[in-house]
């Protein structure tokens, strides 16, 4: 894990609202279809740098509560036939957990090790609850950035 800062940053994608209880249960999970539906109606330009972004915004609460999550790519690096809607990642400071593997998996054991941290009673660190955010960098590796508060 490592502490960044990070400049304001646009995202456009295909959104969802769900919440961490939903998602834990196949029935009501809607993260993966999400993807799925982005993967089908819009195209990222990998060639340009770009990677696949999974924003996690409008926070009800906390992780408890509900959330919107939006699949995309920066604008300049996505095109679709689909209306895409936009979503602003704060500047501000983040912690960056990543993990290499077999996908979904690594991103499930990134995020276990994120509830892990945020739950130490030694954890020097606060979650904002802004917006956070995956950003897939190959087939097989992961960023997971959490806004944590100054």
């Amino acid at each position: 894990m490592k502490q960044i800062t990070l400049d304001e940053k646009r995202i456009a994608g295909l959104s969802v609202r769900t919440n961490n209880v939903s998602e834990m249960q196949p029935e009501t999970a809607k993260i993966g279809a999400l993807h799925q539906t982005f993967a089908q109606q819009a195209k990222v330009n990998y060639e340009k740098g770009a990677c696949l972004y999974g924003v996690y915004y409008q926070y009800e609460s906390d992780y408890t509560g509900d959330f919107n999550v939006l699949v995309g790519a920066e604008p300049d690096h996505v095109s679709s036939m689909a209306e895409l809607e936009h979503v602003d990642l704060p500047a501000g400071e983040y912690l960056v957990f990543s993990g290499e593997g077999e996908m979904p998996q690594v991103v499930i054991d990134v995020w276990g090790e994120i509830w892990r941290y945020f739950s130490n009673a030694d954890c020097v660190h606060y979650r904002a609850y802004t917006a956070d955010f995956e950003c897939y960098t190959s087939e097989k590796s992961v960023d997971v950035y959490i806004a944590v508060k100054p």
